[in-house]
């Protein structure tokens, strides 16, 4: 059902019951306020009637002005003498007694107001017991007709129904207008939004300028838009980037399988042609396992065993693994670390991202210098950096350091096995961590890379 469908009935819903219940108590009070008018009347009546019956011993005379009531047609009064007996009425009532022997042994000496009907009519009664002067208790009882009160109150009723009619009709019109009024920019953006084609780079939808919850709506929705659009273009880039780094490897590997198959080659040819494929394939599977570890990472798969251990014998694991590649350039590998000290991590991890910055650090390094791998500690984090005596970074490549398949030169280049993942992979198990990864220039000259990780889990 349409929003603005669910908001008209809801305003019907809650209108038809405020009215009804307001209604129902104005109704109510009413009522109270025009029998409380009569009664009113009534006990001036009686207490006029009282007196006169007090002051005698004899009988009344209604008709006689100096005794009788003021007797509207609808007003009438009767006496009832001590024995329960009519002793008088007045005329417009008859000589019909209207209280009953019972109605007379209920009053208990206090006054009542009774309600009765009469020949079909509703009446309002004040039956007062009153002392005369013989010692004998009579009772006075004064009345009037509620026709007049409850067609007063019949013609106040209905107009509350016709008028809390109109006016909920009239209401739930005016909801419905809002309510479209207030839903038409809403409508507006969804519109916008379907029309988005996915390879429009700067789509974005129109704000209202009405700053409510509809412009907060829009704001919010055109920020969701940039970051899919930036998701994407992140996609375009991985897929496009992915493909290129995979062509080269592949096409090295064909032409190398393309040559082993030609006849007349010797068994050299073919040992070098296998070991050149086998290069070429080895390339592919650790792109491979770099770009499905980051994927994982992306998609918050990657688990860690983190436990709270040392972190010089994780440092030590990746130099002795590094060794041979530093040898054979001439590059020495120093390591200062203290041996106490811990952090929660997961090793496995963790050793992963200090191979790849060795990696990359001694690919840097020229023959004969030195790389240094530092891990100190703060109140709030352990700090492992690794620092080499090479060109550095260029300053323009700084702020892309941890992209996927960005490399700072030709130094740093996919000759030497380097395809630009390494530190997009330190950068993703720092963060799985807790922590983080950044990339600077020494002023003396090389590059560092730090990784900062939580000292507390």
């Amino acid at each position: 059902m349409p929003l603005r469908v669910r908001l008209t009935l809801v305003y019907l819903a809650v209108a038809t019951t405020l009215l009804a219940a307001g209604g129902l108590l104005f109704s109510r009070q009413l009522h109270a306020g025009l029998l409380a008018s009569v009664d009113t009347g009534l006990r001036t009546r009686a207490d006029q009637l009282v007196q006169t019956v007090s002051r005698t011993d004899g009988g009344i005379d209604f008709q006689d002005e100096r005794t009788r009531l003021i007797t509207p047609r609808e007003s009438f009064a009767q006496v009832y003498a001590s024995d329960g007996s009519l002793a008088e009425s007045s005329e417009t009532i008859g000589s019909r007694p209207i209280l009953g022997p019972d109605d007379l042994r209920a009053l208990h000496g206090h006054e009542r107001f009774l309600d009765r009907r009469f020949d079909g009519d509703p009446l309002r009664l004040l039956a007062a017991p009153v002392t005369r002067a013989d010692g004998a208790t009579w009772v006075v009882m004064v009345g009037t007709s509620l026709e007049p009160t409850e067609d007063a109150l019949t013609r106040v009723r209905a107009g509350l129904v016709v008028g809390g009619v109109l006016l909920v009709l009239i209401g739930g019109a005016g909801s419905w207008l809002l309510a479209g009024a207030a839903l038409r920019p809403v409508e507006r953006m969804r519109r916008e939004v379907a029309d988005i084609s996915a390879h429009d780079p700067g789509a974005s939808i129109e704000v209202p300028t009405t700053r409510d919850e509809v412009a907060a709506l829009g704001a919010t929705m055109n920020d969701l838009l940039g970051r899919l659009q930036l998701a994407l273009r992140h996609e375009r880039r991985l897929v496009a980037d992915a493909g290129h780094e995979l062509r080269s490897p592949l096409a090295v590997l064909q032409v190398e399988l393309e040559l082993a198959s030609r006849p007349g080659r010797s068994r050299e040819d073919l040992a070098t042609a296998i070991a050149n494929a086998a290069e070429e394939t080895s390339r592919l599977a650790r792109l491979a396992d770099g770009l499905l570890f980051l994927a994982r990472s992306d998609e918050g798969g990657m688990t860690l065993d983190r436990r709270r251990q040392a972190v010089e014998p994780v440092i030590l694991g990746a130099v002795a693994a590094a060794a041979d590649q530093a040898a054979a350039t001439g590059v020495t590998i120093r390591v200062d670390a203290p041996p106490d000290l811990a952090a929660p991590i997961d090793a496995l991890r963790l050793r992963q991202a200090v191979d790849n910055l060795l990696h990359n650090a001694l690919r840097a390094c020229p023959p004969g210098s030195e790389v240094l791998v530092r891990a100190w500690a703060d109140p709030a984090s352990v700090h492992i950096e690794v620092s080499d005596h090479g060109p550095g970074f260029p300053e323009d490549f700084l702020p892309h350091a941890f992209e996927r398949f960005r490399r700072a030169d030709n130094v740093r280049g996919r000759h030497d096995g380097g395809a630009g993942l390494g530190l997009a992979i330190v950068r993703a198990i720092a963060e799985a961590h807790g922590g983080t990864a950044s990339a600077r220039n020494e002023a003396q000259g090389g590059a560092a890379v730090e990784v900062t990780l939580p000292a507390q889990r």
